[in-house]
């Protein structure tokens, strides 16, 4: 199975509202996080993201099916990034698709800060992925609401070869 990231734009806002309705829509029934949730965002909420400066977002694609998307934000100049959302379609989910995101990724830019990111605390599925590719708990939790909390990771000891986001090393 052949994943790759295909770079959005506005075009790509409904298709990538659209799968992250359907993907985060079972854990907003779960947890009634409606502040929070993807689901609950509006499309221009996902507009607004892909017209960011600081922002790319893309969608995954396995083969020629699109079966998710990752936005990537590019803080301190690009030394620091942080991953949210990733999401899977749910029929795609526990293929190792995200793993391969998070290499593709990784190649792709080189934050000498490293990355970031947070998920819900009781996802262990969610925490497992992110524990499996190297991430680790910063020790902040924060709680969101009586049926969840939010932890943070990061990924400081990274392992690329990729691009500097068209910087030139000093």
């Amino acid at each position: 199975m052949e994943i790759k990231l295909l770079k959005a734009n506005i075009n790509d806002a409904e298709e990538i509202h659209k799968m992250q309705v359907v993907t985060f829509k079972p854990l907003l029934d779960k947890y009634q996080d409606y502040d929070l949730n993807p689901a609950n965002e509006k499309i221009e909420k996902t507009i607004s993201r892909i017209n960011e400066k600081i922002t790319d977002y893309y969608i995954i694609r396995s083969g020629e099916v699109s079966v998710g998307g990752i936005r990537i934000r590019r803080y301190e100049d690009g030394d620091l990034c942080k991953v949210g959302p990733l999401f899977i379609l749910p029929e795609y989910q526990n293929k190792g698709i995200a793993q391969e995101v998070f290499k593709i990724i990784e190649k792709m830019y080189s934050p000498k800060n490293g990355w970031i990111l947070d998920t819900i605390l009781q996802e262990k599925g969610n925490c497992h992925l992110y524990e499996k590719v190297g991430y680790k708990k910063t020790g902040k939790i924060e709680n969101f609401n009586e049926k969840m909390d939010l932890v943070y990771y990061e990924k400081k000891e990274l392992k690329c070869n990729g691009l500097d986001n068209d910087q030139e090393s000093q």
